[in-house]
């Protein structure tokens, strides 16, 4: 039965959003994929929906969509310059020592930068930093990383180009509302109340509320409590190990065990590189369950060589290449759905994992069979050339334990290298933000032309400028931006703006405005911002239309709320990048920004009044 006064047309779109919104919170399948499946539905329903093909795919054509693409590559046209990596050395340096100035420093460079670069590289180039710089001033790095997200997440509130949501509201202004497209310093007074007020929240309560997850002295091996999953086992003359090969030792035992180094004679090999065959005395480093361990070296006539237990320490050896290190798996990885085994991170990269944390859960057995998940944080025993090759590419974001180690060895010149096309980066890039701001030319055009000219002028590979975009980004928003245009189309968006103007008989115009910036947080914290920017915008331009209120001042109000999600590890992907190198639990998310998220409901939308007028 079809509710009275309601069309079988909005219905039917209501249905394909509960749906999406399904699929979109318990990440089923990939988001991106959920999004493309919304194109199809829209589409196939046309009679119902109102989205007919060309419709359905204009996404793709959406000048907020191109703009994002060309902004992806902009950023990481300026983070090749190595501008960022020389500031998070520089400040790893000066705030050493003091958790008060670490914390101050890392919040008060991050926000601001994000305003102009992509966030997410941005967390990715200081996370190895932070984590080494907590561990070298005696406290924990939960107590920074968790900042470091929030304050890039505030930063995106300062320009037009700082998060996707705010090119899509400016899109969304363009065609809804009697005026062009957002300015790029429009709100920008506004997005520095928000950030200061952020800051200081992060500096006070905030610091308090942030738990300590990982302590500040432990090593590697400590912090993901492999005491009992490593060993060291001493092959002995009679050993029916003598004269095989060290590479495959784990593939001829059914014990679950994993070679990981050998020492002889005062030199270290990592075993899953080697050519070499096992000789009488050699001392090999394995991981795996204690019964596991005692198997093999009972069935192969090893002697137990380690003494106090392996440690970090033990694994440190400087006589060998190899590492331990972190390793994030970020949203944009291909390693994302895949086995261990299928990724053949040791096959192609030398690249061991010893362990899994997966927010507070630690797997440390059976590594092949588990599936990888966006957020999940590998300890990794690995080398140089691994590091290097994924400072390259947005699969794994790998932290070096001896990262900091190595400010003090040498110059930041040779740490963080400035290219030659540092100047002409900068100056693209200035130029664009300018030509943007002063209505020379419309962002996207200024966009597509600073990645024209960062291509021609050496700053940027074509290769690299399409590695940097996050495509699964790009086709979640082609995916959801025709389902505000049904909404629009079959009335549903005006169903719901009635039903939301309803409480302005009993509530004043800024409690409307205050309770639409809430339910756009909270509904950005469990699906994306930018599915949640779509869906709201047009109730809320309908609804202040209604209310004989300002639409641009609705439209920001949902864009402040939906840029700034604090509550989940999923609300943001820095969020996720954050969440296993922390060690966090899913509720210090809600603990830490709960607070935050209902401090800036209240700043956000007084602001807005006081500025633009209700």
């Amino acid at each position: 039965m079809v509710p009275p006064g309601v069309p079988t047309a909005a219905l039917v779109v209501f249905a394909l959003i509960g749906v999406a919104l399904a699929l979109f919170v318990s990440e089923v399948i990939p988001n991106d994929v959920t999004a493309i499946g919304i194109v199809v539905a829209l589409a196939a329903l046309e009679p119902w929906t109102g989205v007919g093909a060309r419709e359905a795919i204009s996404g793709f054509a959406n000048t907020a969509t191109v703009t994002i693409v060309a902004m992806y590559m902009l950023s990481a046209g300026v983070q090749r310059t190595g501008l960022v990596q020389r500031l998070g050395v520089h400040l790893a340096r000066l705030t050493r020592g003091s958790e008060t100035r670490a914390l101050a420093a890392t919040i008060g460079t991050t926000g601001p930068i994000a305003g102009v670069i992509n966030n997410t590289p941005v967390v990715a180039v200081f996370i190895p930093m932070i984590t080494d710089l907590a561990r070298e001033t005696g406290v924990s790095p939960s107590k920074l990383l968790l900042p470091l997200s929030y304050a890039a997440i505030l930063g995106g509130t300062l320009t037009l180009i700082g998060t996707s949501t705010n090119l899509l509201a400016s899109e969304f202004a363009a065609t809804l509302l009697d005026r062009g497209p957002i300015g790029m310093f429009e709100f920008t007074a506004l997005g520095a109340v928000v950030l200061v007020v952020g800051l200081a929240y992060l500096m006070t309560v905030g610091r308090w509320l942030t738990p300590a997850r990982i302590p500040a002295d432990v090593d590697l091996v400590e912090e993901f409590e492999l005491e009992d999953f490593l060993a060291e086992l001493e092959v002995g003359p009679e050993s029916p190990l003598v004269d095989r090969p060290i590479e495959g030792l784990d593939d001829r035992t059914d014990a679950a065990v994993t070679p990981l180094r050998v020492r002889r004679n005062g030199e270290t090999f990592l075993a899953a590189e080697t050519d070499q065959r096992f000789r009488p005395g050699d001392v090999v480093v394995v991981n795996g369950s204690r019964t596991a361990v005692n198997r093999l070296w009972r069935r192969f006539g090893l002697e137990r060589a380690d003494r106090g237990g392996v440690t970090g320490e033990t694994l440190a050896d400087a006589d060998s290449p190899d590492r331990l290190g972190k390793a994030v798996v970020p949203e944009t990885s291909r390693f994302l759905g895949e086995t261990l085994s299928e990724a053949r991170l040791e096959a192609f990269h030398g690249m061991t994992v010893l362990a899994i944390r997966r927010g507070s859960d630690l797997i440390r057995t059976d590594l092949d069979e588990v599936t990888l998940e966006a957020g999940d944080l590998l300890l990794v025993q690995t080398t140089p050339e691994s590091v290097e090759y994924f400072a390259e590419s947005d699969d794994l974001l790998v932290i070096p334990e001896d990262a900091l180690d190595r400010l003090d060895e040498a110059d930041p010149e040779q740490i963080a290298p400035l290219s030659p096309e540092t100047p002409v980066a900068v100056a693209i890039m200035v130029a664009v933000v300018g030509l943007a701001a002063l209505d020379v030319l419309p962002i996207v055009i200024a966009a597509l032309g600073g990645v024209f000219a960062m291509v021609v002028t050496g700053c940027l590979s074509s290769a690299d400028a399409y590695d940097a975009v996050s495509w699964n980004v790009v086709f979640l928003l082609a995916g959801v931006i025709p389902l505000g245009l049904a909404m629009e189309a079959t009335g549903g968006a005006a169903l719901l703006a009635e039903a939301l103007v309803a409480t302005g008989a009993v509530l004043p115009l800024v409690a409307v405005l205050f309770l639409f910036y809430v339910v756009t947080g909270l509904l950005a914290n469990v699906i994306t911002p930018v599915a949640t920017v779509v869906l709201m915008i047009p109730i809320a331009v309908d609804a202040a239309a209604r209310l004989d209120a300002s639409g641009f001042t609705f439209l920001l109000a949902v864009t402040f709320a939906s840029a700034t999600s604090f509550m989940t590890p999923v609300g943001y992907q820095t969020n996720l990048m954050v969440y296993g190198p922390g060690g966090y639990e899913f509720t210090d998310f809600l603990r830490v920004g709960g607070p935050l998220q209902l401090l800036l409901s209240v700043v956000t939308t007084l602001g807005i009044v006081a500025i633009w007028g209700i």
